[in-house]
């Protein structure tokens, strides 16, 4: 197939750019940074430097939209949510229209989303069926899954991926802990009821992959393991898999002065389960916590 990534430079979009390329696909990644496209995503991507390039004549067989400020590394000032919002809004409204366009419309539109969709709702276990939360991340995933959506009037089968902590050596979530739980600074947050949904960056990438092969999957999935974890299990098997104490606590307060009304992503955990991957028969590679870190990590 031939394929346009957008955010393919990010973590997700080189190990989905390195699955696609073994399987012999012919890839283009949008990118801000075009010139380091061939370095991040493999010899041989092509590099887009505005959406403005893909012609009408140009036909893509599908389009998978991973494009996105990162959510986590400020403080959310006013400036900086309008950054988050055009980052993803803005730019999958013009991804649809660039889609509406074509000449060929590609066959399905892979965008991204998070599970941030469901905002904090305590020990509650959501499911896809679930119900919108009320904050920021909220309102930002709704938005970004509605502007998708629209490619769907132009004949396109749409599915949103709603993405959970992901877990990888290469950054992200475990880039974070992993120092300060080498050198035995670990800590829990709070009482460490906050739950965790988290996915292996392998889980995530054959997701990925199934949802752009199967013809039968549309609308939105939860891309995360079955089994999530509070913050206090997740803290007690990481530092047992680098074989660390984990003695510390992070009080909530802190992270609240220290980030402001992001911190909410952290305190405000989501139970969130897969069960429309499971109804479609997806067998994860690693469902269990301690099986995903010790493959990661030893």
């Amino acid at each position: 197939m031939r394929i346009l990534i957008t955010g393919g430079t990010g973590l997700i979009g080189r190990r989905l750019c390195k699955a696609l390329l073994a399987d012999g696909h012919e890839l283009t990644v949008f990118s801000r940074k075009p010139d380091s496209v061939a370095a991040k995503c493999g010899a041989g991507v092509h590099a887009m430097a505005a959406l403005n390039e893909w012609k009408p004549s140009q036909t893509f067989d599908a389009v998978v939209n991973l494009a996105g400020e990162p959510i986590v590394d400020e403080r959310w000032t006013e400036k900086r949510k309008q950054v988050l919002w055009d980052s993803r809004i803005a730019l999958t409204e013009e991804l649809v229209r660039r889609i509406a366009a074509a000449e060929c419309k590609p066959a399905v539109l892979l965008s991204g989303s998070a599970i941030g969709y469901y905002g904090g709702r305590g020990d509650e276990e959501l499911d896809e069926n679930s119900a919108v939360g009320d904050d920021f991340p909220a309102r930002l995933c709704v938005a970004w899954e509605a502007a998708a959506r629209a490619a769907e009037s132009h004949g396109v089968r749409v599915c949103l991926q709603r993405t959970g902590l992901v877990l990888s050596t290469e950054g992200g979530l475990l880039g974070r802990m992993v120092p300060p739980f080498k050198l035995g600074m670990g800590a829990r947050i709070g009482d460490g009821k906050e739950w965790m949904s988290w996915i292996h960056i392998d889980d995530l990438i054959a997701v990925m992959l199934r949802l752009l092969r199967d013809e039968q999957m549309h609308g939105p999935y939860n891309a995360t393991s079955p089994q999530p974890v509070t913050n206090a299990e997740f803290t007690r098997e990481l530092a047992s898999v680098l074989r660390r104490p984990a003695l510390f606590v992070a009080p909530p307060a802190l992270l609240k002065l220290s980030m402001g009304e992001s911190a909410s992503l952290v305190l405000e955990g989501q139970r969130v389960l897969p069960k429309r991957l499971e109804s479609a028969h997806y067998r994860f590679r690693f469902p269990e916590l301690r099986g995903a870190l010790e493959n990661l990590l030893n």
